[in-house]
């Protein structure tokens, strides 16, 4: 009955250590897949960032012409010129 009992202990061991060694292998392959599905969000959110700036620059352009056009069309309208005259001053 003794030996049995060693022996039944030795086999859950070895059940045991190999079910450690699946679960060990599975914790690695899902460390590796989120380390992998982070990595391209992180991708992802520059690429965003980049085009946002862009995009952004874009507009501050587009603004800052508008004021211009519309700073020399004011002047032009207090010294009575053509705006495209008083955008040269």
């Amino acid at each position: 009955m003794r030996k049995f009992a060693i022996v039944s202990l030795g086999v859950a061991s070895l059940a045991l250590a190999a079910c450690s060694e699946k679960t060990e292998d599975a914790a690695a392959t899902t460390a590796d897949s989120a380390a992998s599905d982070a990595s391209a969000a992180a991708d992802a959110a520059g690429a965003a960032v980049a085009d946002g700036a862009a995009t952004a620059a874009a507009a501050a352009g587009a603004a800052a012409d508008a004021a211009a056009d519309g700073a020399a069309k004011v002047e032009g309208e207090v010294q009575g010129q053509p705006a495209a005259e008083a955008k040269k001053d």
